[in-house]
């Protein structure tokens, strides 16, 4: 799988597995659109990619574009023909669901959700039109299976799953490819900012994520993954894909174990 002379549309490319995504892809001879809420953090890492000329800047709100679609039609527009939109912006969340204010969930929504599905709906007909296109989303093992402390989020993955898999079913005679990548604990600052019950930043690393893949090793696990073609690639350490495991074939097992695991 060849991405030299490839437009790449990556969102969520300012730090964390985007920002290890956009070396990657720079390294592979992508042309990258990368886009983000702050634009210092993404001319720093064009600045670091291999032949930073190369790519762009655009800057991207997936809350605001999630209620106004118009926004994501004209940035399509700004973008040009995209032949690769790697969806990977999202926010975590840390909260009890009880403890969990509905506009918290609205919030997630909006972000992981929505406002991905609103980008991928304004690229999706140039795609369509050209008889050419990939769309990789990135989601989580959260996508697969909830955990405590994570009912916002998990929802909202999950919502991906099923939204990506019709969408695959509907474009394959359009040479539309269409690729899940569900990560586990990847040592990112995404924990910092994750949203608790009352929508305040959390302000701390968890101890999991801490311990969990670089996001380089993620990067390149991701993108081999995608190289040999596979419309969804794990990414995760040991109990995680155990845990997709039991998802799958002993979902009973596995209720049982997350009534008392120790997610924070």
């Amino acid at each position: 799988m060849s991405y030299a002379g490839k437009v790449v549309w990556l969102t969520g490319a300012s730090s964390g597995i985007g920002e290890a995504l956009a070396y990657a892809l720079a390294e592979r001879g992508a042309l990258l659109v990368l886009s983000a809420r702050r634009a210092d953090e993404l001319e720093r890492v064009r600045a670091k990619c291999a032949r930073p000329d190369k790519h762009r800047i655009i800057l991207l709100d997936l809350a605001e574009i999630a209620r106004e679609p118009a926004r994501a039609v004209a940035l399509a527009a700004e973008v040009g023909p995209v032949d690769i939109l790697f969806n990977n912006a999202g926010i975590s969340q840390r909260s009890l669901a009880a403890d969990t204010d509905v506009s918290v969930d609205r919030q997630l929504m909006d972000v992981n959700y929505l406002g991905t599905v609103t980008l991928t709906k304004a690229v999706l007909p140039g795609m369509i039109a050209r008889k050419a296109g990939h769309i990789v989303t990135v989601t989580s093992v959260a996508g697969k299976l909830g955990t405590p402390m994570r009912s916002g989020y998990a929802a909202a993955k999950h919502a991906l799953h099923g939204f990506f898999d019709s969408l695959r079913a509907e474009v394959w005679r359009d040479q539309v490819r269409i690729s899940l990548v569900c990560p586990g604990f990847i040592r990112t600052n995404l924990p910092l900012v994750a949203l608790t019950g009352d929508g305040s930043p959390q302000g701390r690393m968890d101890a999991a994520q801490q311990a969990g893949m670089a996001p380089e090793e993620c990067a390149r696990r991701m993108l081999d993954g995608l190289a040999a073609g596979r419309d969804e690639v794990v990414v995760a350490g040991g109990r995680e894909r155990m845990a997709v495991w039991l998802k799958r074939w002993a979902p009973g097992v596995l209720n049982r174990v997350m009534r008392t695991a120790r997610v924070t």
